[in-house]
């Protein structure tokens, strides 16, 4: 069945508010600290605990979508991302607002993986790099908004009316959703996925499920390597704002508008998909997005100047994206009996690794370490591309066979 263009932007929707919570503390780090008394590092937990929670999480969503529907599920985890940003705009504490971003995160994680994977159940495998590419539209506008409303919000309303006012986007994007998907039951019969006729939730099944998937060397591999991906790129990019303030002398709010010039370059990607697909293949996405990135986190660590500061955030956002959603396709591809788990898998590894880079590199920027760091991440990110690949060009023949 094809996805319905309405519902495909509705979807966005949530997806630009999900990513937009996610990304929005970015900027508040060093304001953060300093209401709070503590050290930029340790404020960084409110970074590290929305995404613990949005990776462990996504291990709960994946059956649930499968089992209920995804639409479904997406409908509740926005309408929860709502309540809980609501919560976080009223944290009295450090300790409280780490703890309601905890909570934002393990809400939010079944927006974004189960919009991939209900893409990945309607849209041929030869047209989905492109409708990945405009759902990534939706989420690196999100981010965009996220980190440049977030610096904005600490200097001029206050840090906790940018929660207030994700509140009140989330409330308003779960309401459309709602009613859409209502109209949608109204007029055609209820999608397979949800159909009641499919056996109550396991909890042994789901485990079963798990360790099949698990088993798969493909599954496998593409999970160590999302992994690897979010320590390196996602690890770094948290704390890109506390480098331009500390570094380069920036505002929150200016450091903010910096940032989203990564979304940009995300966006510049997005919008001319079909073309660098076409132009590269994905072989050359992985090799070209990956050397941007490292381009881009060493103008980062080493500039003199605020201006390598600009250049090096747009070529980490058109970079990560060339790579990141080159990612994305192999795992809607690497098991499509069971996309919803196999995804969501895929998101935890992403977003577990990335709270294990915020740690590590949380400790570099109290040590004076952070232009050290970057320059390692940078190393590694060039790795990465090389080996993702170098393993790509065999599933794409593949799949073109099937």
């Amino acid at each position: 069945m094809t996805p319905s263009p309405l519902m495909l932007r509705l979807i966005g929707l949530a997806a630009f508010c999900s990513m937009a919570s996610m990304r929005v503390c970015d900027p508040m780090l060093v304001s953060l600290a300093q209401e709070f008394s503590v050290t930029t590092g340790d404020a960084s937990a409110v970074i590290a605990a929305f995404a613990v929670a949005y990776g462990v999480l996504q291990l709960f969503y994946g059956p649930l979508g499968d089992r209920f529907g995804k639409v479904r599920v997406i409908i509740c985890a926005t309408f929860a991302c709502a309540v809980f940003s609501g919560m976080t705009a009223l944290a009295p504490t450090l300790v409280v607002l780490v703890a309601s971003r905890a909570a934002m995160g393990a809400a939010a994680a079944g927006i974004i993986p189960l919009s991939m994977a209900w893409i990945g159940d309607h849209v041929p495998y030869e047209q989905r790099q492109e409708t990945l590419a405009r759902l990534m539209v939706a989420t690196v506008s999100g981010m965009m908004a996220g980190q440049w409303f977030g610096g904005f919000a600490v200097e001029v309303l206050g840090w906790r009316a940018a929660f207030a006012v994700l509140s009140l986007l989330f409330l308003v994007a779960a309401s459309m959703l709602l009613r859409q998907a209502r109209a949608m039951v109204a007029s055609a019969p209820l999608p397979a996925e949800g159909a009641p006729g499919q056996p109550p939730f396991s909890l042994a099944a789901y485990l079963a499920s798990t360790a099949r998937l698990l088993r798969m060397p493909r599954v496998r591999w593409v999970l160590a390597v999302v992994a690897v991906e979010g320590a390196l790129a996602f690890g770094t990019l948290a704390f890109v704002p506390a480098r331009m303030v500390d570094g380069f002398g920036l505002s929150a709010s200016a450091a903010g508008g910096v940032m989203v010039l990564y979304g940009v370059g995300g966006l510049a990607y997005s919008l001319l998909a079909r073309r660098w697909l076409a132009l590269l293949g994905e072989r050359g996405l992985a090799l070209l997005g990956a050397s941007l990135i490292a381009a881009g986190l060493l103008l980062l660590a080493w500039g003199a100047v605020a201006a390598w500061a600009v250049l090096g955030c747009f070529l980490a956002g058109v970079g990560f994206y060339m790579l990141h959603n080159t990612l994305q396709v192999q795992a809607t591809q690497m098991a499509p009996e069971a996309r919803g788990t196999a995804v969501t898998l895929f998101a935890c590894l992403l977003f577990l690794g990335q709270s294990l880079g915020v740690v590590v590199v949380a400790a570099s920027v109290d040590r004076g370490w952070i232009a050290p760091v970057f320059s390692v991440a940078a190393l590694g990110v060039v790795v990465l591309g090389a080996m993702v690949s170098r393993k790509v060009q065999g599933r794409v023949v593949q799949a073109a066979a099937e």
